[in-house]
């Protein structure tokens, strides 16, 4: 183990961090604020931290997957809690667990929360507060690999720990460059969606805020409403972005590329936009008598069906107080989630469809003994590593899943409310129903619980494996 090299790295997380919380210390300023003060000593702090960690530079800059695990993981626990101090200094959060939650929450893309409401927080609280949704969306490890030289494997280490979905591909040879070319197509999008947001006369704080939300999928409110206050047009113009965000991006790449039929072509993405139709339209269906109007019906139904596949979390409704149906079936949207290689969290489409291609294969073998046949996506072969490990995933998510809602009995709340407490957390997605739905919020659980699901927004957000290996012995071992 390099303890050297991860031990620059978390210290190279600080010092981006510090800078990251300039904006907001701007948004201070400019609305006259208090907090500047908290977001200065903050800034401060992590500076500091920062810099101590990566002064002495590493002897060896050899960097292999279990340091590629591990500095991500450890990375992203410094960056949850140094990034709590604007909340405690400032007293809009008090209590560390809260913060520490809220935080994670943040930079995990989830938007479950702990705040009865939040119109009456400072604006440069907001900011922050919605802007950790942006800087997770992408992963700020990824946006290190377009900054730091390394040897031994440490972009495609890096990459493979914090880059969700079953595999991890190059767009381009050099993995930083493929980073490069990741970011620039999120802050494009990114700009795009201000830009419609306030050619509809969205104020420029809120176009702000809410792109970075739906850019990172975290959905973060600034309204007690979420985004229900908003005209048509806005939400319209958010629940194409939050699609949009949820694609995979090796599709925008072919695109850029003057390949629009090969990004067409992707199954996941095919299987994507085929389950959001479909569940768009049933819903549609169930809930027309709630509205009385189809266009009204299919627009709630298509924001609130792209906001939890995509692990968005916003909405314009109580969806908790729909029918059944329509309630079963966003649930189950919470599990399937967006596409791999998108700011989108949940299992991901592409598992699903190895997993259905495997039983398939299964079946066929079942009935032919002596056939061969291999499993592909996009007309290529899938290595049977690949498929192994989207098993392994998904015997460990049930594991963490089963685990996490036992915790949480212990606080006697509802199954109901424990079930989709853990499917938000775990999901990356946000509201769950009950005591958690998208009208009420997390802070009805005691300071254990909360802790466990604080562990499976960052178990969701790193892909599961990051995460537990700091709790595997053999992982600090030398060999």
């Amino acid at each position: 183990m390099n303890y050297g090299i991860i031990r620059f790295i978390i210290g190279w997380t600080l010092v981006l961090e510090g800078a990251l919380m300039a904006p907001s210390a701007v948004v201070a300023i400019i609305y006259g604020e208090s907090e500047i003060w908290d977001f200065a000593a903050s800034i401060g702090a992590c500076l500091a931290c920062g810099t101590a960690l990566k002064w002495k530079k590493p002897r060896k800059h050899e960097f292999f997957t279990r340091e590629g695990f591990v500095s991500v993981a450890l990375s992203w626990v410094a960056l949850s809690v140094m990034g709590s101090l604007p909340f405690l200094f400032s007293g809009t959060i008090p209590d560390p667990i809260d913060a520490l939650f809220e935080t994670v929450s943040g930079f995990t893309t989830t938007g479950a929360s702990i705040l009865p409401e939040v119109e009456s927080l400072p604006r440069s609280i907001i900011f922050w507060r919605s802007f950790t949704h942006w800087i997770g969306g992408m992963g700020v490890l990824v946006f290190l690999l377009t900054l730091l030289p390394m040897t031994g494997g440490f972009h495609m280490s890096i990459m493979k720990a914090e880059s969700p979905g079953p595999s991890v591909s190059r767009l381009v040879p050099k993995v930083r460059s493929t980073a490069k070319i990741l970011y620039a197509i999120y802050i494009v999008m990114t700009i795009i969606e201000i830009v419609l947001l306030l050619i509809g006369k969205m104020p420029l704080f809120d176009a702000l805020t809410l792109s970075f939300g739906t850019a990172g999928t975290g959905g973060f409110g600034i309204r007690n409403d979420s985004v229900a206050g908003y005209s048509v047009y806005h939400q319209v113009i958010i629940t194409i972005f939050m699609i949009l965000f949820g694609i995979n991006f090796n599709a925008y790449f072919f695109i850029l590329m003057g390949k629009a039929r090969s990004a067409f072509r992707i199954e996941e993405v095919k299987g994507y936009v085929i389950i959001i139709a479909v569940s768009t339209a049933i819903i549609a269906g169930n809930i027309y008598g709630i509205y009385g109007n189809l266009a009204e019906a299919v627009q709630q139904s298509a924001f609130q069906v792209a906001s939890i596949i995509t692990t968005t979390g916003y909405a314009t409704t109580d969806f908790d107080k729909w029918p059944q149906v329509s309630r079963t079936i966003l649930v189950m949207l919470m599990f399937v989630g967006a596409c791999a290689g998108s700011t989108g969290g949940g299992i991901k489409v592409s598992r699903f469809l190895i997993l259905l291609k495997t039983v398939g294969k299964e079946l066929r073998q079942y009935l032919y003994p002596k056939s061969v046949k291999k499993i592909k996506m996009d007309g290529k072969s899938i290595e049977h590593e690949v498929v192994r490990s989207v098993n392994v995933f998904l015997i460990t998510y049930v594991m963490i899943f089963a685990f996490s809602i036992l915790i949480l009995a212990f606080d006697n709340m509802d199954l109901i409310t424990n079930f989709t407490a853990v499917a938000a957390t775990l999901n990356n997605v946000g509201p769950g129903l009950e005591l958690v739905g998208p009208a009420a919020n997390f802070s009805v659980f005691s300071g254990v619980a909360k802790l466990v699901m604080v562990f499976d927004m960052l178990a969701g957000r790193l892909e599961l494996f990051p995460l537990l290996l700091l709790f595997y012995p053999a992982t600090w071992k030398k060999f």
